[in-house]
């Protein structure tokens, strides 16, 4: 996927200006800064939540899927587990239950967990869940927009760690969106740090890390100490 110009304004407020990405696919990059600096609102004109100029290219309308930070909103607490993800499923009406039961074992969740709700699942359970659904479309994207910054320390490693075994089994292209360097180091092969809306850095995940160039990213290492020093 590949990203041009992209810009985003709201009113006289320019949210994101001009940023220009590539994605390879099967790789998963990094999208790092603080609040506020526009790493999300890049994530919505991708999936096509928000109006932007500037192009996107190298992916289907319609094949981009997105999980949210919040695994508490995220899903119809009226609907089973099953039946949200069943409802964006591309296989033919008969073989859903087996589709669901499938995907669900393959986000490591009982096949059973079908026939539950959202409030019968922890936060983690719930993200599970929720990246389970993404890839019931069969995405040529997926974009985790601060996935594991709402849940537990405790699960946040067990989230991040299905992601890398998701990747590596279904050579998934990925745009993970991130304010914490010390994540996108784990998950991520490329990183590109935005600041006040503009892209400031990008790279290897290793070289942005091991020797950053722009002030504002050697600013978030050190709030990472333990990345700082390695």
């Amino acid at each position: 996927m590949n990203i041009d110009r992209l810009t985003v304004r709201y009113g006289s407020f320019t949210a994101v200006d001009g940023v220009s990405l590539e994605v390879p696919k099967g790789s998963v990059t990094g999208l790092v800064g603080e609040s506020g600096s526009g790493k999300s609102t890049v994530a919505r004109a991708v999936a096509g939540l928000t109006p932007y100029r500037g192009t996107v290219t190298g992916v289907a309308p319609g094949r981009v899927q997105m999980v949210f930070q919040d695994p508490y909103s995220s899903l119809n607490p009226r609907m089973s587990i099953g039946d949200a993800i069943a409802e964006g499923t591309r296989v033919p009406r008969a073989q859903r239950v087996a589709e669901v039961g499938r995907l669900l074992e393959l986000v490591a969740l009982p096949a059973t967990y079908a026939g539950k709700y959202p409030r019968e699942l922890s936060g983690g359970m719930r993200q599970r869940v929720a990246v389970a659904r993404a890839l019931a479309a069969r995405p040529e994207l997926l974009i985790a927009d601060e996935i594991t910054s709402a849940l537990d320390v405790s699960v946040q490693g067990a989230v991040l760690n299905l992601l890398r075994e998701l990747r590596g089994e279904l050579g998934l292209t990925m745009l993970f969106i991130s304010h914490n360097l010390a994540v996108v180091r784990y998950v991520c092969d490329a990183v590109a740090v935005m600041h006040q809306g503009r892209l400031v850095e990008s790279g290897p995940v290793e070289e942005v890390v091991g020797a950053p160039r722009h002030e504002y990213t050697r600013t978030l290492l050190d709030a990472v100490p333990r990345l700082a020093r390695a």
